[in-house]
């Protein structure tokens, strides 16, 4: 046996091994499921759908964005947290007000995550304006007396909080450390209130007022008041979980039964094995013997496909369909070889050397059609969101496995089997 032959059974051999590791990880409920179990989404396991408005009257319209980024990320945090993987957040502008939906697949106890999601702390640091004939001590902040002017300082800049004990009056309180955008943020406006209360507030109660004696840098501060032990070091979890840059509000709440999902999951899953069986039936008919390799590693494609999915992916009925929608495609790069290589045998070309000489041709075509279908993903991926996001993920990954299943495998199968 040539160096290259044995290279050649060495590959098929390795791809045979990955396949079958594939097929135990994927289909086994006794090992698949034990290992690393599927993960569905909410329209196929039920779950809770939240819609959530978010009051940005207070925010500055060109960083509106970046604090309904910022809601995304801290909700999302907050929901891992308490055990709650794999959240779907997105946002929507509707009729001038932003709204976060927030999608928990296999969510039981709602309520619990609901309530989680609303504790979650809004901290904003304000300037006390001094009215006339009043002097702004710290000791007789009330509403009548003075008000309070917002400032950019807000608890989306908070990096981590610790529990911690004043030294002198032995008072539980909170130690709080911000970022550089937000550290930079605390010293100007230290600067400017030099000998002057700062009001600190939280989910719009104020609950403390220290007086500046100086600029402070380093971007750290302490937030005193009544808190019990156990009130602080909650709020510390809070803090360190994310404090909300804007607040937010629970406007629907919607809980989807797993019944119709697991109905529209045979039934696709039913669709995709006629589909597959069906194609195979093609290649084995008009291809013949080139058909038979072609099948085997569709068949292979398969698995190794859904090995990743349920490694990476969240599966969803769009998912799901563009899942079966690259099975189809991943047939098109074996069509394309074979059509090339029945002319080059046309032309007088050996089997072996016709198979050779069409994967070569063959390429080309293979490499635009599917750069095209990896752009269009990617597009769809990008910009837009919820079930399109996920059928954009699933097709992205199942082109860029079926370049190998048909560049790789198809072209191994037929080098080990086909007489030279």
């Amino acid at each position: 046996m040539s160096v290259n032959r044995q290279r050649i059974v060495f590959l098929l051999i390795i791809i045979l091994i990955l396949a079958v590791i594939s097929g135990i990880f994927v289909f086994p409920k006794w090992l698949g499921a034990k290992y690393r179990p599927w993960r569905l989404g909410l329209d196929l396991v039920g779950g809770s759908h939240l819609i959530y408005d978010v009051d940005v009257s207070k925010v500055d319209s060109k960083d509106r964005d970046s604090v309904l980024s910022g809601l995304r990320d801290v909700i999302e945090k907050r929901i891992n947290l308490f055990g709650v993987s794999e959240p779907r957040i997105t946002s929507a502008k509707e009729s001038g007000s932003y709204r976060l939906i927030v999608e928990l697949a296999g969510i039981k106890d709602v309520a619990q995550a609901v309530q989680q999601i609303g504790l979650t702390p809004l901290l904003d640091f304000r300037e006390v304006i001094q009215k006339p004939s009043q002097s702004p001590t710290s000791t007789m902040l009330k509403d009548e007396n003075i008000d309070f002017a917002p400032t950019a300082l807000t608890g989306r800049y908070v990096e981590s909080a610790q529990l911690d004990i004043d030294q002198i009056t032995g008072a539980t309180q909170v130690a709080i450390k911000f970022n550089d955008e937000g550290a930079k943020i605390f010293e100007d406006l230290t600067a400017k209130n030099i000998t002057k209360p700062l009001a600190i507030f939280l989910d719009n109660n104020l609950i403390s007022a220290p007086t500046v004696k100086e600029k402070i840098s380093g971007g750290k501060a302490v937030i005193s008041g009544n808190f019990s032990l156990d009130e602080a070091r909650q709020l510390v979890q809070r803090f360190n979980a994310g404090a909300l840059p804007a607040p937010i509000n629970l406007v629907s709440q919607q809980t989807i039964g797993a019944s119709l999902g697991q109905d529209s999951l045979k039934r696709a899953l039913y669709a995709g094995l006629i589909g597959t069986i069906l194609i195979i039936v093609f290649l084995l008919f008009y291809y013949k013997k080139y058909g038979i390799f072609a099948s085997v590693a569709l068949l292979i494609y398969i698995v190794l496909t859904a090995a990743i999915f349920k490694l990476f992916v969240v599966m969803s009925l769009a998912g799901i369909a563009g899942f079966i929608l690259s099975i189809g495609m991943a047939v098109d790069a074996n069509i394309l070889v074979f059509e090339r290589v029945k002319e080059e045998i046309k032309k007088g070309l050996k089997e072996a050397q016709a198979i050779e000489e069409g994967f070569k041709r063959a390429w080309a075509s293979i490499r635009d059609s599917n750069i095209s279908t990896i752009i269009t993903s990617v597009i769809l991926y990008e910009f837009t969101s919820s079930f399109v996001k996920g059928f954009a993920l699933t097709l992205l990954i199942g082109v860029l496995v079926s370049m190998f299943s048909a560049i790789t495998i198809t072209k191994t199968f037929l080098r080990a089997f086909v007489k030279r």
